[in-house]
């Protein structure tokens, strides 16, 4: 075996190249088995013999492209989706490499990739629209219900009732804002574009103004634990708020009884311990609490909250870990890199 085909069978993707004859002059290891191709491995015969894929419709990929016809100045085909002899489907797509500008195709390279990532991804836009959907209906149906009403029947209220109308629409407009936040940062996380805008930032402050808020709207209980003279952290306040108002709310939605947030220093960095006293997280599942839609338990939620907290404390070059609380709950540790002197 020579060095170009060892090379070619080092490619995760079927490769199929035939010649200015339309005579198969390569295959690699990929395309041979997902052609079962056996023997010569198809090398020497028509393109179009060893080539037979169809759509759902049952037409040949031959019948459709035919490569050695058609415009003088194509050049390659679009991907697209066929089905192999054995029934799996692939994404096909191809170069045409001719002698000289318009000139007659003198080789044909085919390229076979599995479906398998693009059903992967499909499902997963699948889960999205989903979630979106279902997050979505209830607080539009509480607004456009309230609203309706007023709108409707505004003099048979009084105004303490109509207060509490619109202070209801005002937290269902904002958990529609927060929705489209979390699904914002998803797509800058992935894509490597989220802003920051990191400064020093007085974390005992933001945690003291995260609990505060979180006991207005729960009857939960919070134990808080701040080390004196605890340095500033580098951060955006924003998106640091973001962190510690999920890993609170979290703590309250999938746990029990006391919710404790600790802060002191640690190796060099700030440390944020959140314990609750719940059931905790199973330790074989607990790298799965970092993938996008992860649920756990019949608690709501969009499943995107975890996942953007792990990519916000990454970005900023801090650790988060997942471990067992002293109660028996939950116990998220992150530690935040320091403030940087200036």
């Amino acid at each position: 075996m020579d060095s170009e085909s060892v090379t070619h069978d080092a490619l995760p993707d079927g490769l199929v190249v035939a010649d200015a004859y339309g005579n198969v002059v390569l295959t690699n290891d990929v395309a041979r088995e997902q052609l079962g191709l056996d023997g010569d491995g198809g090398i020497g015969r028509p393109l179009r013999d060893v080539l037979l894929l169809r759509d759902r419709d049952g037409t040949e990929w031959w019948t459709m492209h035919r490569p050695y016809d058609g415009l003088v100045n194509r050049v390659s085909f679009t991907e697209q989706s066929w089905i192999l002899p054995r029934g799996d489907e692939v994404l096909v797509t191809g170069r045409l490499v001719r002698a000289g500008r318009g000139g007659p195709v003198s080789r044909v390279g085919v390229v076979l990739r599995s479906a398998r990532g693009r059903e992967r991804l499909d499902r997963e836009r699948s889960d999205l629209v989903a979630t979106v959907a279902h997050e979505l209906r209830s607080p539009l149906t509480g607004v456009r219900g309230f609203v309706t009403t007023l709108i409707n029947r505004w003099e048979s209220f009084n105004d303490e009732q109509k207060k509490l109308m619109l202070a209801t629409v005002n937290n269902d407009a904002e958990r529609l804002g927060r929705l489209i936040t979390e699904l914002l940062d998803v797509a800058r996380l992935d894509t490597g574009r989220l802003p920051l805008y990191p400064r020093p930032v007085d974390i005992g402050a933001i945690v003291a103004r995260v609990i505060e808020s979180s006991r207005i709207g729960t009857n939960r209980e919070f134990q808080v634990a701040v080390a004196d003279e605890l340095p500033q952290v580098q951060a955006d306040p924003d998106k640091l708020v973001q962190v510690i108002t999920n890993l609170v709310e979290n703590a309250v939605r999938h746990g029990e009884g006391m919710t404790s947030v600790t802060l002191d220093q640690d190796s060099g960095m700030v440390r944020l311990v959140v314990d609750d006293e719940g059931d905790g997280i199973p330790e074989e599942i607990r790298k799965r609490v970092f993938t996008k839609f992860w649920k756990y338990g019949q608690r709501g939620g969009t499943g995107l909250g975890m996942y953007i907290v792990n990519g916000l404390v990454e970005v900023h070059h801090g650790t988060l870990e997942i471990g067992d609380a002293p109660g028996g709950g939950a116990r998220i540790t992150v530690h935040w890199p320091l403030a940087t002197a200036h």
